[in-house]
């Protein structure tokens, strides 16, 4: 049985294709790309309501992005089919982290709130590279809020809990709201 699509992380997003091979460029969204697109490692795509697994045949690195092809993936056409696809796997299948550090996934709807305890929202997505992320969380009314994933300003982040205290500087709040 597959995994449900919700149920997993992403790890990246075919941005491109290259080559004639049926080859595409990754976004990667993983801190382990070597190992989550060594060959024969399997990544899932979602085609319509299927969620479609697709076995790494080769890997190589291009211009700081990885170069993949998938096993029965070997025309232009085929890949790029494939172009702006969310690459996801088994939330189990995750690399272990260290203490303090944490997966997106796991911070996305986490309440967040001010060390005076006032609601800010809660967190919808986190945008941004590592060390310059930030948390997209959805205040009153919809509105969006955008904080900067940054110890300084998130004092405490305990996605078990499911909670976030921020000690935003002064304006952030309003700034972006």
């Amino acid at each position: 049985m597959r995994p449900a699509w919700h149920d997993m992380a992403v790890v990246g997003r075919i941005a491109r294709t290259h080559g004639l091979r049926g080859d595409v460029l990754v976004d990667t969204e993983t801190d382990f790309p070597d190992d989550r697109f060594a060959p024969g490692q399997v990544v899932f795509v979602e085609r319509g309501r299927d969620v479609v697994p697709l076995r790494v045949a080769r890997m190589r690195w291009h211009v700081g992005r990885p170069r993949v092809g998938f096993d029965g993936v070997d025309t232009v056409d085929a890949a790029a089919a494939l172009s702006g696809c969310q690459l996801r796997v088994p939330a189990s299948e995750l690399a272990p982290l260290p203490a303090g550090v944490h997966y997106r996934h796991d911070l996305v709807g986490c309440a967040v709130v001010t060390v005076d305890d006032r609601a800010v929202g809660r967190v919808v997505r986190v945008e941004g590279a590592a060390g310059a992320s930030r948390l997209v969380v959805e205040g009153d009314a919809g509105r969006e809020v955008l904080i900067p994933l940054a110890a300084e300003v998130c004092v405490v982040v305990d996605p078990e809990g499911g909670r976030i205290v921020v000690a935003p500087p002064e304006g952030l709040l309003e700034l972006n709201g």
